[in-house]
């Protein structure tokens, strides 16, 4: 156990430019093709939209970070108790994963010390931790769905997200409440996710029990978009915040492409949508707005000399 636990950093360099070949059987491969369908529904939830616009009202982020708190806390308790358990062993990697205490520290942030008697878990959430619960009591193999649905996608979009979050909130350059994003000891996002993608495929597993993973994948996908919809809801009974739309990130290890929940969809739609939205964050930011009135002024100037 010991040896997963340390293996990934330095086992994971091995995958660096390495191509395995890959089966249609494999368990990642069946996962990914099994649960294409409810990602694009997960991606196209306005929460998840609004997200990555840079819409981002404070007191819905961090009511999410509480959701995520009950949810990793659930999941790592399930975890911790089925260490051991052959059908999850090989993907034990505390050190490298566990994200309870991150988001204790991000709570510790937003709401201060007495945190705890801050915050509640929300009915779409609670439904979410019991699920959790019951898989790890009844059938720890299912806790590999778990596992995968929300750990792959924090390695996958965690960089972006933490980028949006950070410019539409104003949050500390240093990291302050959004150390959930950080994985101090993955050196690598790439090849760490390979990595683990390779101890999935190496379980011993039948195909009524991969079949069975799969499905409950599905159903955590389904538990995070009611949570998604559950903050929608609630958003729209607070007030207007002024929001500094999102422009788009680039650079620093984020793949927008890479998000969970998001697809590129520009391409589709001729860039047009995309146009309208840098436009759109220009124009709400004060720089943009003088730059705006200055050549408002210059073209009204110029029409008068014309007319003249």
């Amino acid at each position: 156990m010991e040896k997963s636990q340390s293996a990934a950093n330095g086992e994971a360099s091995e995958y660096e430019g390495r191509v395995d070949v890959l089966s249609p059987e494999d368990l990642s491969e069946v996962l990914a093709a099994g649960t294409k369908e409810v990602h694009e529904k997960a991606e196209n939830t306005q929460f998840v939209k609004d997200f990555l616009r840079g819409r981002i009202r404070k007191e819905l982020f961090k009511l999410g970070a509480v959701a995520l708190f009950y949810t990793y806390s659930a999941m790592e308790e399930e975890i911790e108790r089925n260490r051991e358990h052959p059908c999850f062993a090989p993907l034990y990697f505390p050190q490298e994963l566990h994200r309870r205490d991150a988001l204790a520290r991000d709570l510790e942030f937003f709401y201060g010390p007495g945190w705890r008697s801050a915050v509640r878990c929300s009915p779409a959430t609670r439904a979410y931790v019991d699920r959790i619960h019951a898989v790890g009591r009844e059938d720890p193999a299912l806790l590999v769905a778990h596992a995968y649905t929300r750990y792959m996608g924090d390695l996958s979009g965690g960089q972006v997200l933490k980028k949006v979050a950070q410019r539409a909130m104003k949050l500390p350059p240093t990291g302050e409440g959004l150390e959930f994003y950080t994985f101090d000891n993955i050196h690598s996002a790439k090849a760490f996710k390979q990595h683990y993608r390779g101890r999935m495929n190496e379980l011993e597993l039948d195909a009524e029990t991969k079949e069975k993973i799969v499905a409950e994948a599905v159903r955590a996908f389904g538990f995070n978009m009611q949570v998604f919809d559950e903050l929608d809801e609630i958003g729209r009974s607070l007030p207007e915040e002024v929001m500094e739309a999102g422009l788009p990130v680039h650079g620093e290890g984020g793949d927008r492409n890479q998000c969970p929940y998001f697809a590129a969809k520009t391409a589709a739609t001729g860039g047009t949508e995309y146009a309208c939205q840098v436009a759109m964050a220009v124009l709400r930011h004060p720089t943009g707005q003088v730059l705006f009135a200055a050549w408002v002024a210059f073209m009204a100037g110029f029409a008068a000399w014309y007319l003249m």
